[in-house]
């Protein structure tokens, strides 16, 4: 809706209505770094009136089959689809991705998760074994849990936050999420046909707002018994301290360093496009400067290149693609997750060499290995201490094999089973007879 001065103004979806809020945040253009749109400053009181709603709506969302709760996101898909041009061009100005980025790949796979869970919640099975010498039959169903708590980030926001929604709903679940407060107007978008999909009211309600207002509001309440979060390991630190009195399930999906194992026999033809497709796909220069400080070579980009804008654009965030050699192991620049269009490319002298380097940072989340030696292609993945690895390709994703990261890139796994595990409780029944 208009606001302040024809300025967009977002607000809260909550048991099927949207509500205004008694405060606002300002959102950035990020292509002219001006305000152009006004998000919820929610706090408490919001995210007890969504617990209210969600609340009231499980045992009505609960007790349809999955049959039922299918047809229901199959319409949400369709009307998702149906919006794919006004979703894309509004992801693109919201968080500053491309339009072609978003037209082919954000919203169609919001589109796609809705899909998939609406598919694969058809097709879970249940374990069953007999004790015959005791006259017994044992056997396991599965049930949804209640209220989730979904918290997604700012550089995939309609993506990430229906790989939450769909699987939570599909098992029976109601939801509150909270999209990144930086980008959540496709979450406020796609509000505006949860009622048309058949979605009943307070089975999806979204909170917008910050972490220490929302989220710690959320995911401490001891009506919210599971939590799915992407985001950074310190915000997840936070979630675990505020969840665990409650003995909270949790699924933490965090960051990654993710290298890029290039051998010598790589097919350069097919690597070199797609690695640079991938670290430069994101939209940080003090890591740059650091970089210098270090003694490391800025070959292209940030300090060597001029950028050269329009004049409506001087003031939004733009950064050149920079790519760092001569950059030691242990520079912050190797380490840390850089969110931004930045590379580092050293060299290696052996398989052994590269794995142990590789491996020599907190997190594990995804690598990506090229080489035309298979053996070496099975040797490497197995050994690279990563959640996902591809080989010869890059973010090609099966969503029903799990995602999700080793050592600091997260707990538990997302996809079909995996969310499906997640999303519900499970409980063995002994019959004797």
């Amino acid at each position: 809706m208009a606001g302040r001065g024809g300025l967009l103004m977002l607000e809260n979806f909550i048991g099927g209505k949207f509500l205004p809020c008694s405060s606002y945040l300002d959102s950035y253009d990020p292509s002219t770094g001006e305000v152009y749109c006004h998000v919820p400053n929610s706090g408490k009181e919001e995210v007890e009136a969504a617990v209210e709603a969600a609340r009231a709506a499980f045992p009505g969302w609960s007790s349809r089959s999955p049959q039922e709760r299918s047809q229901v996101l199959q319409r949400l898909a369709d009307l998702l689809e149906q919006s794919l041009e006004e979703l894309a061009q509004a992801e693109s100005k919201d968080q500053g991705k491309t339009i072609t980025l978003a037209r082919t790949m954000d919203i169609p796979r919001a589109v796609h998760n809705f899909r998939f869970f609406a598919s694969s919640i058809l097709h879970h099975t249940s374990e069953c074994t007999q004790m015959d010498h005791l006259g017994c039959l044992h056997y396991t169903v599965r049930a949804p849990v209640g209220i989730a708590a979904l918290i997604s980030p700012w550089n995939l926001p309609l993506y990430l936050l229906t790989w939450k929604i769909a699987p939570a709903i599909a098992a029976g679940n109601t939801v509150i999420a909270k999209p990144s407060e930086l980008t959540s107007v496709t979450a406020w978008m796609m509000c505006r046909l949860l009622e048309k999909a058949g979605v009943p009211p307070g089975v999806v309600n979204i909170v917008f707002g910050t972490g220490p207002r929302v989220g710690e509001a959320l995911v401490s309440h001891p009506e919210v018994p599971l939590i799915s979060f992407t985001g950074s390991q310190p915000t997840a630190e936070r979630i675990t301290q505020l969840s665990a009195p409650h003995c909270k399930k949790l699924s933490l999906e965090l960051g990654g360093k993710n290298p890029a194992v290039i051998f010598e026999d790589a097919n350069l033809a097919e690597c070199i496009p797609t690695t640079v497709r991938s670290s430069f796909a994101n939209q940080v220069r003090s890591y740059i400067k650091k970089a210098r400080m270090e003694g490391a070579q800025i070959l292209c980009g940030e300090g060597v290149d001029k950028l050269n804008l329009p004049p409506r654009n001087q003031a939004g965030y733009f950064m050149l693609p920079t790519v760092i050699t001569d950059v030691k192991d242990e520079s912050c620049c190797m380490k840390e997750e850089i969110f931004g269009p930045v590379t580092c490319v050293v060299p290696f002298d052996s398989e052994e060499e590269v794995i142990q380097r590789a491996n020599n940072v907190k997190y594990g989340l995804a690598a990506t290995v090229w080489s035309g030696n298979v053996g070496r292609v099975h040797r490497v993945a197995k050994k690279l201490q990563s959640g996902l690895v591809w080989t010869n390709c890059w973010l090609i994703r099966e969503l029903n094999l799990p995602f999700g990261g080793m050592k600091s890139s997260g707990v538990g796994r997302e996809g079909a089973k995996d969310s499906y595990e997640f999303f519900t409780e499970v409980k063995t029944i002994t019959v004797k007879h």
